[in-house]
């Protein structure tokens, strides 16, 4: 079998609009009581009448988008949304919406929904209800959130898949796993598989594992080791069909831990056989190495590798 290693590519209620009895403006008034959404787009405007006006056509299709999407993703048992409705009016929104704008999970920015202008779509997991908050925006030139066409809540994965679109410009959990990028690897370029599985890895690990502090380190030193003479390989395929393969490498002798393993983790392609390199990481926990032994166990000597970049 030859292996070669690729660079890595990379709600039933209606939600809350822009109305005046609910206007969310975060553009500032200025002296002149003109309202300034983005100069340098010439959008200034003398009143809010003059504002909503301006974006009715915008405010109309995403309310009537939202509407058809809650229609279509509703369940065919009542009772299960009536339970949904009930469980989203108990989060006050008016009082989410500043958070998700400025600590928003993710940001989209949107070109196409709209010949014009862009937009951007803000989500935010509202971890402890297993909710989402959306609100979908228009940002200035300054890069701040100045005007809100709609906001809404929703348990329905399906009503947010539909506001990932565009390019993901920002996403919390790429901050999050910074400290275990390296060059050449899916998680450094912010793919949701490698990102998914990295942090379901570090949800398991012992705190008392190798500190984040000398992934980076290890990874420059032991990854290429790793991949090129692993002592185990292992091929799984996870629930969404994902070629997943493992090569795992002992280094017992290491200076400055004891009982070290590197793990490299990639993406097979069924068809090439070529593999993306998704993320790696070292560890000392015999028991989280295991959970990587599952599927099917190929030898390593007979495992050629073209390539590790």
């Amino acid at each position: 079998m030859e292996v070669s290693i690729a660079p890595s590519k990379v709600p039933s209620r209606k939600p809350k609009a822009l109305k005046k009895k609910n206007l969310r403006l975060r553009a500032k008034k200025h002296h002149s009581e003109t309202i300034m959404i983005d100069q340098k787009e010439g959008l200034v405007f003398s009143s809010e009448k003059e504002l909503f006006e301006h974006f009715q056509i915008q405010i109309d299709f995403l309310e009537a988008e939202h509407d058809a999407l809650a229609k279509k993703y509703l369940s065919t048992d009542p009772k299960i949304n009536q339970a949904e409705a009930e469980r989203e009016a108990k989060i006050d929104i008016e009082d989410q919406l500043d958070f998700t704008l400025d600590l928003p999970t993710e940001i989209w920015h949107d070109s196409k929904t709209f010949p014009k202008f862009s937009i951007f779509h803000f989500i935010r997991g509202l971890d402890e209800v297993d909710l989402f908050h959306v609100a979908v925006a228009y940002v200035s030139h300054e890069d701040e959130p100045t005007f809100v066409f709609l906001h809404f809540i929703t348990g329905r994965v399906e009503m947010v898949e539909n506001y990932r679109r565009g390019d993901l410009v920002y996403d919390h959990n790429f901050e999050e796993v910074g400290f275990a990028m390296l060059e050449g690897d899916a998680l450094s370029e912010g793919d949701p598989l490698g990102m998914g599985l990295f942090i379901a890895m570090l949800k398991i690990r012992g705190e008392k594992d190798i500190p984040y502090s000398d992934f980076q380190n290890l990874g420059e030193e032991l990854r290429e080791s790793t991949i090129e003479t692993a002592d185990e390989i292992w091929r799984s395929v996870d629930s969404s069909g994902n070629r997943i393969v493992t090569f795992i490498k002992e280094f017992s002798d290491h200076e400055k831990f004891k009982d070290l393993y590197y793990l490299a983790v990639t993406q097979e392609d069924a068809a090439t056989k070529v593999h993306t390199l998704l993320f790696s990481f070292p560890t000392d926990d015999d028991t989280l190495v295991d959970r990587y032994r599952h599927g099917e166990n190929l030898q390593a000597d007979e495992v050629i590798q073209e390539s590790s970049h």
